[in-house]
C-alpha cells in the first residue's frame, strides 16, 4: 500500500522547515500530486528515493530529535528479502538505520519503500515498528 505524506509531515520527519520541503517540491526534487482538497501530497516511494540520494546532504543542526529510548522515526528506503531473512533500511533525518530481521517479521509489518516506520534501538538490536494503519 503506497503512502503519501503532506509537506508538514515530511518536514517533521526530516527536521527541516515546511518551506524547505515546499521548495524541494517546486524545484522538482520531490514529485507531488494533489489531494481531492487541492493539498500537496508527496509519494512515500519518491521521498525514499530522494532521501537515499541526499542522505549526506543534511546538516547536523537539522537532525530529527530522538528520545532517551533511542527511537528513530523515518521512511523505509529499502526492503530486501530472501527465504529466511530481511534487510530493512530506514532513513531518519541524515541517519540511515539498517535492521536485519526474519522475513516473517518483515512480511507481517508489510514494509515497503516509502512507508513510515520507527526504528527502536535497544542495546545492539534494532526493532522496527510501524504506526497503526
Amino acid at each position: 500500500m503506497a503512502t503519501d505524506y503532506r509537506p508538514a509531515q515530511v518536514a517533521e520527519l526530516l527536521g527541516v522547515s515546511v518551506d524547505t520541503v515546499r521548495r524541494w517540491c517546486d524545484e522538482g526534487k520531490l514529485d507531488t500530486t494533489r489531494s481531492s482538497g487541492g493539498h500537496r501530497l508527496i509519494s512515500g516511494a519518491d521521498l525514499a528515493r530522494h532521501l537515499t540520494e541526499q542522505a549526506d546532504a543534511y546538516e547536523p543542526d537539522s537532525l530529527t530529535k530522538q528520545s532517551a529510548r533511542n527511537r528513530f522515526t523515518g521512511i523505509v528506503t529499502r526492503v530486501q528479502t530472501d527465504t529466511i531473512t530481511a534487510v530493512v533500511e530506514i532513513q531518519a533525518g541524515r541517519h540511515r538505520i539498517v535492521s536485519l530481521m526474519t522475513r516473517e517479521a518483515a512480511d507481517e509489518l508489510g514494509l515497503e519503500p516509502g512507508d513510515l516506520a520507527v526504528a527502536a534501538v535497544k542495546s545492539t538490536t534494532v526493532v522496527v515498528e510501524v504506526p497503526d494503519r
